[in-house]
């Protein structure tokens, strides 16, 4: 009881001593208008968006927009839980994205939407409802494409059955979905056509009418052994040929004209002193392609088999027309994504996942030109804006 008197009579006292102590006269402050500007109509041609997919706080997902010229991020996308990658038109009309989002931020109800957002603002003005089935793993660059006219935006999704989502971009509807049991992702072949990987080395081919329904679809014959050798999922496309790597180093080029696909002559980025040497292809988007030239860049490091996710030390330069390594370089710090630009005077972007930072290159010397220093916490991959 005398402790609590005691207690009482101390509190009262440091009231009273604070409601008699005015103290000098603050100044109230102005608040601050907050001020936005629109990006210019026009993209810069080394404008890339980096993709993350946050691990450190997953339903909140990111996507960066950054200026190789001038080192600086232009603008960020607030993109849901297990956020995969932005897919932006040809024509730059939008930036659309497939989202993620659960009523408790964390678990609840799940919604599943594609966001369009105003390619100058960068602020959301639709939402189109997919179903909640949108695969929920490593972020992989063929998580989402568009058909070649921009029209129909496919989605893989797996639940685990496998299937892809179709959203007409023009009308900004869901349109169906489209049973690919056994197949993987999605890679765009036309207007109205793409195909998945199987598990079998084999492709499912599927054909979209103007309404955006399944109007057929095939297997192909073998294109690859998925056990001895398989192929990455991380392809890259220059006219009607996509390009794998498989595991070993491999290029198989896989030929998508006359809705058919087959594939064409097998060759290697690595000669036998490479092999003796240990190097070998690997990393999150390991391959990219200037298509104006006919250039190949790998990400390429040391190690053993299996070893395909690991980020790469150097790139190494490819020419398609004569299948032969052109250039190397060392880079100043390990990535496991790369992307090129597809002006003439193109400069390559490095991520690495375990780094908020993006490095930009020069591809003909290897010259680190600049790096872009807090972008994200974990970065994935590369989209070319």
């Amino acid at each position: 009881m005398p402790a609590v008197k005691t207690r009482t009579r101390i509190l009262a006292t440091m009231a009273l001593a604070s409601a008699s102590w005015t103290g000098p006269a603050v100044a109230q402050l102005k608040p601050e208008p907050l001020v936005g500007s629109d990006l210019p109509e026009k993209p810069g041609p080394h404008w890339m968006w980096v993709n993350d997919v946050v691990f450190h706080h997953m339903a909140d997902g990111k996507a960066f927009l950054v200026d190789g010229d001038a080192g600086t991020m232009r603008g960020m996308l607030s993109t849901g839980f297990g956020f995969n990658g932005v897919v932006v038109p040809r024509n730059r009309s939008a930036i659309l994205s497939p989202e993620v989002y659960f009523s408790r931020g964390t678990r609840g109800t799940r919604t599943d939407v594609v966001t369009v957002y105003d390619p100058r603002k960068l602020a959301p003005v639709a939402e189109i409802g997919i179903p909640p089935k949108r695969g929920s793993h490593m972020p992989m660059t063929a998580s989402a494409a568009l058909t070649d006219d921009d029209r129909f935006l496919v989605i893989y999704n797996f639940t685990p059955a496998q299937t892809v989502s179709v959203v007409d971009v023009k009308t900004r509807k869901f349109v169906g979905e489209i049973d690919i049991a056994g197949c993987a992702l999605v890679y765009p072949t036309g207007p109205r056509s793409f195909f998945s990987l199987c598990g079998d080395g084999t492709a499912l081919t599927v054909r979209l009418d103007d309404a955006g329904k399944a109007a057929g679809k095939a297997r192909t014959a073998k294109l690859f052994d998925a056990v001895k050798d398989p192929v990455t999922e991380k392809g890259v496309r220059r006219g009607d040929t996509w390009y794998f790597v498989s595991f070993t180093g491999d290029v198989v080029p896989l030929q998508t004209t006359g809705g058919t696909i087959k594939a064409g002559a097998r060759w290697s980025l690595l000669d036998a002193a490479d092999r003796k040497a240990s190097w070998r292809p690997g990393g999150m988007q390991h391959l990219s392609l200037h298509a104006a030239s006919g250039r190949l860049y790998s990400l390429m490091h040391k190690g053993g088999e299996y070893s395909h996710k690991d980020p790469g030390t150097e790139v190494w330069v490819y020419d398609l027309s004569n299948r032969k390594r052109q250039s190397r370089f060392a880079l100043e710090a390990p990535a496991t994504s790369i992307n090129i630009t597809q002006d003439a005077n193109p400069v390559l972007f490095a991520i690495f996942i375990g780094a908020g930072k993006v490095d930009v290159y020069d591809p003909k010397g290897g010259k680190l030109l600049r790096s872009i220093a807090e972008i994200g916490f974990t970065p994935t991959t590369l989209v070319s804006y």
